[in-house]
């Protein structure tokens, strides 16, 4: 009975041992037959019979290295030297050259280049804004857009110029930054010349042409080129006032308006001229101010020619042609083209 279990055991051990050789072939063989269809080679294991010979492990290795560095880097923009690994991320890379964006809002006229860019806009529409500022009660639809404007408070800037001491808040403003380094403006305005080194000032700027105003008020029938127009014109309506100075408690509508206050108090003045010893706190200011250099004016009317240094000059030229009159008194039917108008009719109102 011993001798017939050890045999019943030998038998088991030697079943066991043929099955694990023969799954161990056939992985072997599907492992040949992968590398084949691929046309990668690969190194065999030791102590299996190999169909390559020995001699030509280190060649194979090489070639198997040389031919993995080409499919990482096989697909190349004709337009600049990108080279990624994968088709679908060349084909998001070239909507920056060609300006394509397939992704359309079903609610409105904006279109994106990425999905996500869409995904983000559509929350305008549909999305609560479950993201708020405990500092200032600014709320967003977006964890990132709070992170950003977090920033705002905690005066954080961590996108840093490897050129000089400049730090911005945002990438975007890095971005720009940097164009004052490399002169680079790659961006191109086809009907009047404006050129830029961002290609969402573009996008902007080419409003100016087109007359589309992609941003409406949802209370009256108010529309403008841009969101931050759009900020400050709402804010009649609610009258609300979230951005706040931790300094004096200055309150303002807009953004752009809290940042151009602080400057007061901290006197940081990042906008520098490279001719002379001007500095500003806000970039429109600066690029205002470059004009007494260069005297470029590279922002055209296309109703009449009139040409401009600055965009706002423009701005305020077109409604000369449009009729437009923006700034409204809220005690009389009075209404003005410029801002500055409208302080001055109030003083009747209130002398």
């Amino acid at each position: 009975m011993g001798e017939r279990s050890g045999e019943v055991a030998m038998d088991d051990r030697s079943t066991v041992h043929h099955g694990d050789k023969a799954s161990k072939s056939e992985k072997l063989d599907t492992e040949r037959q992968q590398s084949k269809k691929w046309g990668i080679p690969r190194e065999e294991p030791c102590g299996v019979e190999s169909d390559h010979p020995p001699a030509q492990v280190h060649t194979e290795q090489a070639g198997f290295l040389a031919l993995k560095r080409t499919v990482d880097r096989r697909f190349e923009c004709t337009e600049c030297d990108y080279r990624p690994a994968k088709k679908v991320k060349l084909s998001r890379h070239t909507r920056k050259h060609t300006g394509e964006k397939p992704y359309k809002c079903d609610i409105c006229d904006y279109s994106a280049a990425k999905k996500d860019h869409l995904e983000s806009h559509m929350d305008k529409h549909t999305s609560e804004k479950r993201f708020m500022c405990v500092e200032c009660g600014y709320r967003t639809a977006h964890k990132s857009h709070l992170t950003a404007h977090m920033r705002t408070h905690t005066g954080e800037k961590p996108y840093k110029c490897d050129q000089c001491d400049y730090s911005a808040t945002h990438k975007s403003q890095l971005d720009r930054h940097m164009a004052k380094h490399t002169g680079e403006k790659p961006f191109l305005c086809g009907e009047c010349g404006y050129r830029t080194a961002d290609r969402s000032s573009l996008t902007v700027h080419m409003r100016k042409h087109t007359g589309v105003k992609p941003y409406k008020c949802d209370q009256c029938d108010y529309s403008t080129a841009q969101r931050g127009n759009l900020d400050r014109h709402m804010a009649k309506h609610t009258g609300e006032k979230r951005y706040i100075c931790g300094e004096c408690g200055y309150r303002s509508a807009d953004r752009s308006a809290l940042k151009s206050h602080m400057g007061k108090h901290t006197g940081v003045k990042p906008y520098t001229c490279d001719y002379c010893d001007y500095s500003a706190a806000r970039k429109f200011h600066l690029d205002r101010h470059m004009a007494k250099h260069t005297g470029e004016k590279p922002f055209m009317c296309g109703k009449c020619g009139y040409r401009a240094a600055d965009m706002s000059y423009l701005t305020v030229h077109m409604r000369t042609h449009t009729g437009e009159k923006p700034y409204k008194c809220d005690q009389c039917d009075y209404s003005a083209t410029r801002k500055d108008y409208l302080e001055k009719h109030l003083i009747k109102h209130t002398s």
